[in-house]
């Protein structure tokens, strides 16, 4: 898995929303910190970025399963032919 994107986070913007959201000031400004000392968020692109990997992965996995089924009917034909069970 890859690491998140470091990205700036402003302080002071979200200190001032959480104020004009009715935080107090001192609250607002305690969890805005708080959010930016926490460096593993997730940003949107990061967001993609893997929804993308996980797309590739689970067609890759789609098509060994689907290469499975056939080689396992493929065997179960051979065996019930050799046994001449369609006859």
């Amino acid at each position: 898995m890859r690491h998140m994107a470091s990205t700036a986070f402003d302080t002071f913007q979200a200190a001032h929303a959480l104020e004009s959201a009715g935080v107090d000031r001192a609250q607002a400004e305690a969890i805005a910190e708080a959010i930016r000392l926490r460096p593993d968020h997730a940003t949107k692109s990061d967001l993609a970025e893997l929804r993308m990997e996980l797309r590739g992965d689970m067609a890759s996995l789609e098509t060994r399963l689907t290469n499975r089924i056939y080689a396992v009917a493929i065997g179960l034909a051979a065996t019930v032919a050799a046994f001449g069970l369609f006859a």
